[in-house]
């Protein structure tokens, strides 16, 4: 007879077979309900082929789940976004979702330590015709952060900014993005319920990679919580984001 642990990790195996497939909901079948119900049938065909190219890529769970793509796209139509940033872009699939939603003349100012990722989903990006708002820039966002917040004229000059990256520099990033959003701008940090483990005992078996940034992901919640600079919204959308509107 089959005992309740094994059950358990028989049900986990048996999770997270969609690629980017790192929604918190228990129901696998009701998650899938709402990709093929609501996700699927209106994705862009070329973020429907971007996740596809992206699903061969070693690295797929990095992508942004498609649920969270949708939300993202109609998130930044809400608030007319035009001027954005993104830290973080792996191959793209955010980033097109970006793209697709601001106008003509928006712009998003990408940055990631890994070009050939990008390098991957651009002829994509490119097919879809909005290759010309993106300035993507390899390397660390650190750097060019401190020079944006040198820059008086920087400040309060972004409408959005999502942030996929090192966990581990989440805090850091906040510091200094909480200049440059505009105020009523939004600031969408992903990953905040780190696959759940936000909640699980210090005992529990996770992955290398989850422990390791699961105290750094815990960190920024209880600081984003407490910034009285901000409004925050945290949604159980993919593996967690939270979105802070600056208030002040």
């Amino acid at each position: 007879m089959a005992t309740k642990e094994g059950e358990q990790q028989q049900t986990q195996a048996g999770r997270h077979q969609e690629v980017g497939h790192k929604s918190l909901l228990q129901s696998d079948e009701l998650y899938q309900y709402i990709l093929e119900t609501s996700v699927y049938p209106r994705e862009p065909e070329s973020m429907k082929e971007l996740r596809e190219i992206t699903a061969k890529h070693p690295w797929n769970i990095m992508t942004t789940s498609a649920d969270e793509g949708q939300f993202l796209n109609m998130l930044l139509k809400l608030i007319n976004a035009k001027n954005t940033m993104e830290i973080g872009v792996y191959t793209g699939y955010s980033l097109l979702a970006t793209a697709l939603a601001l106008p003509d003349d928006g712009k998003i100012l990408a940055m990631d330590i890994n070009r050939e990722n990008f390098d991957l989903g651009l002829p994509v990006i490119q097919k879809a015709g909005v290759a010309h708002k993106i300035d993507f820039r390899e390397g660390p966002a650190m750097p060019v952060l401190d020079q944006l917040v040198e820059d008086k004229k920087y400040h309060g000059s972004f409408d959005f900014i999502f942030v996929d990256a090192d966990k581990d520099n989440y805090i850091n990033y906040h510091k200094r993005l909480v200049e440059l959003v505009k105020v009523g701008g939004v600031i969408g940090y992903d990953n905040t319920l780190w696959n759940g483990s936000v909640v699980a005992p210090p005992d529990a078996p996770l992955r290398k990679y989850v422990r390791y940034y699961r105290d750094f992901v815990i960190e920024l919640n209880k600081a984003l919580a407490v910034d009285p600079r901000i409004e925050i919204c945290q949604l159980p959308v993919g593996d967690g984001i939270t979105l802070c509107r600056r208030i002040k």
